[in-house]
């Protein structure tokens, strides 16, 4: 595999779990997507990013949802809204985004390792 890294690489990509607080419409975006803020506990605080993840989420379903993201990144501009993190997922047999979370209740800003 070409592609291969090292260990000491994937330590330098920092994933942490979050829970989404406030999740809105985003009729700006190109595709399908929500806003959302995400808190990351008080060392690493409140963050905006965007989603196309419409298919299988609502507002009110996102909300208070634990999810995976990566905190390290570099603030990207999407359309009107600086996101500062990349929540991650996986795609469906439909090619549709599903979050990756937890499945037990674990505090916010644990990092993944």
């Amino acid at each position: 595999m070409s592609d291969e890294i090292s260990f000491d690489d994937f330590l330098k990509v920092d994933v942490r779990v979050g829970r989404i607080i406030e999740a809105e419409e985003f009729p700006e975006a190109r595709k399908p997507a929500y806003k959302m803020r995400i808190d990351f506990g008080p060392e690493i605080g409140i963050k905006k990013t965007s989603a196309q993840i419409t298919k299988h989420y609502t507002p009110a379903t996102l909300e208070g949802m634990l999810v995976m993201a990566v905190v390290n990144f570099p603030p990207r501009q999407i359309g009107p809204v600086m996101s500062e993190v990349l929540t991650l997922g996986v795609p469906d047999e439909d090619g549709e985004v599903v979050l990756l979370r937890p499945d037990k209740d674990v505090p916010i800003g644990g990092r993944l390792y």
